[in-house]
């Protein structure tokens, strides 16, 4: 008989997420992911100026911030036909590809690692012998008997005085955990020296955005002026500061987050057959080289592949109404037509139809309506998105560079290409694209100072900036991906303000509940067949889970549709 195990909430991401699997004979059989939080973007843009969009929808979340003002001024641009100059586009490049750098890296060591890092474990470590190990795998400077040492005996502190701090309520000592406490040692070390530099990167936001979690962003270009001798523009000061952050950032990726998943991932293989779930991937890709209407120019390749056919990748329309469609049969909205069928974002409705119990219950009404996350579709085919989306629609598209960065990692870890399919090939897939973004990111710095260098520094566009000269009626769709994913904008512009505004973002795609057809979602799908070794610590479940990096706050969109106070959690 199977058991219903409940992992409410799902800790180490963003937003609130619940699990209930059922698991038989020591694996799971059956899995239902629920959102379990709700605002309602939606309800607030109508009837705003869609300019001021980006600002809005940017705090759907405080860690995707930049991706969602990206696709909300795209999808304004699209709608009113504004190209934006070369210089912007090369500057939300950057801003991207700093974000991509800073959250896959703080993923990896923060959210993710301690699924594979047993703490308590590197307690029994040797310092000579981690040393001597990280020495032969990186050379990354921090890496002395002493500095281990050092490192160890704060640990050991911690645990004494009874108090793990940031690393309490771990499931320590799980027989799940692989690594050799020396392996464990430098996993710590390395997430504590993550957290130190992941502060940096971000400060190329600050540079051209103005701040962060949450840079400005322009429809039309980008907010910040070019002139190398003017204090209060992109001088060339703040340039080489760039340019110091993106070499900083690269050493740390290529001698820190590298080896250590090279490190790990030997100890795990068999995890390269375990969490696969879905068969068919989506990606909008991003990072124009040319012009964001160029979609040959992309670093990331634009496309879907089904049913892991890697011979093939489907062309991805946003504009075609027929290809993505969302449904709310187990959702907790309800459509005017009735909630059998799908709507494409340019007629969604989301109106609230909580039919759930009320907190705290015991079990989620699973035949019924069971999440806050509606359930998107592409061509009637449910959809992971995402690190390995991405990589496998660029390996498939012919990509050389990704080519060949997957197939060398493939042959020094001896493992087939099918082990992408997996929770480690998840996770192996950010790291790769994370080394990727870190060479893309010094080519763009360097066509940016060269348009600079010949004359060029125009950062905006400010044709059809003025309302009176926009049609009465206007659609458009922005497309970018997120650090989690395939995310996209869709916007119906009426007599100079919104009157439609829908948001389907990665995590709806992947912790989505059931279809009209029953059929299940990205989380659910990779749960299948998933080993519970003690249903009471369900550590293997969260490594699945967590490969995702699952962020809820932005799947589901707790404000009122008129923007007054709800309601607030006290915490510590």
């Amino acid at each position: 008989m199977a058991r219903r195990i409940v992992v409410d909430p799902v800790t180490r991401i963003e937003g609130h997420l619940r699990l209930e699997v059922e698991v038989k004979d020591g694996k799971v059989v059956d899995a239902y992911s629920s959102g379990t939080m709700v605002r309602g973007f939606e309800k607030i843009l109508k009837g705003r100026d869609p300019r001021d969009a980006w600002a809005f929808t940017e705090r759907a979340c405080g860690v995707c911030t930049t991706v969602h003002a990206l696709a909300s001024v795209r999808t304004v641009e699209d709608a009113l036909k504004i190209k934006v100059p070369p210089n912007a586009e090369l500057i939300r490049n950057l801003m991207f590809c700093a974000q991509y750098m800073q959250d896959h890296v703080v993923h990896f060591y923060h959210l993710h690692a301690l699924d594979w890092v047993d703490i308590v474990s590197a307690l029994k470590a040797d310092p000579k012998q981690t040393s001597a190990i990280a020495r032969s795998i990186s050379n990354y400077p921090k890496t002395s008997p002493k500095y281990f040492s050092d490192l160890q005996k704060k640990l050991t502190a911690f645990v004494n005085s009874g108090q793990l701090g940031i690393f309490a309520n771990g499931y320590w000592g799980h027989k799940a955990y692989k690594l050799p406490p020396e392996v464990n040692l430098i996993g710590v070390a390395h997430y504590l020296e993550a957290l130190e530099w992941q502060k940096e990167i971000v400060k190329v936001h600050t540079i051209f955005g103005g701040k962060n979690p949450h840079p400005n962003y322009l429809v039309g270009g980008v907010p910040c002026s070019i002139n190398i001798n003017e204090v209060n523009a992109i001088n060339d000061e703040r340039l080489s500061y760039v340019g110091s952050l993106l070499d900083e950032a690269q050493q740390f990726i290529d001698q820190v987050y590298i080896p250590d998943l090279l490190a790990i991932a030997p100890y795990y293989l068999k995890w390269g057959g375990i969490g696969g779930g879905l068969k068919n991937y989506l990606a909008y890709g991003d990072l124009p080289t040319g012009s964001y209407w160029d979609t040959e120019s992309f670093k990331f390749p634009r496309g879907a592949i089904l049913n892991r056919d890697l011979s093939k990748v489907h062309e991805i329309d946003g504009h075609d109404v027929e290809q993505v469609k969302e449904f709310v049969t187990h959702s907790w909205y309800k459509y005017s037509a009735g909630d059998g069928g799908g709507l494409h974002p340019w007629s969604g409705e989301t109106e609230f139809n909580y039919t759930g119990p009320k907190p705290p219950y015991d079990q989620l009404n699973v035949d019924g309506k069971y999440s806050w996350m509606k359930t998107p579709r592409w061509k009637g085919n449910a959809m992971e998105v995402g690190p390995l989306a991405r990589m496998l629609v660029a390996y498939a598209s012919g990509h050389k560079e990704v080519q060949e960065l997957v197939n060398s990692t493939l042959k020094k870890l001896n493992v087939p290409v099918t082990a992408l399919f997996s929770t480690l090939g998840r996770t192996a897939a950010r790291a790769l694209e994370t080394k990727l973004i870190a060479g893309w990111s010094k080519e763009f710095y360097k066509q940016l100072l060269s348009n600079i260098k010949n004359g060029d520094t125009r950062t905006f566009n400010n044709k059809k900036w003025d309302p009176s000269s926009w049609p009465k009626e206007a659609k458009g769709v922005g497309m970018t991906e997120a650090p989690r994913g395939a995310l996209a904008h869709w916007i119906v512009i009426k007599d100079e303000k919104i009157d439609n505004y829908q948001l389907v973002v990665p995590s709806t795609w992947n912790a989505s509940p059931r279809d009209n057809e029953g059929k299940r979602s990205a989380y659910e799908s990779a749960l299948l067949g998933t080993p519970v070794a003690d249903p009471e610590k369900p550590l293997e479940i969260l490594r699945t889970i967590h490969s995702f990096d699952p962020c809820i706050a932005c799947a589901v969109h707790l404000y009122d549709e008129k923007g007054t106070y709800v309601h607030q959690i006290d915490t510590f």
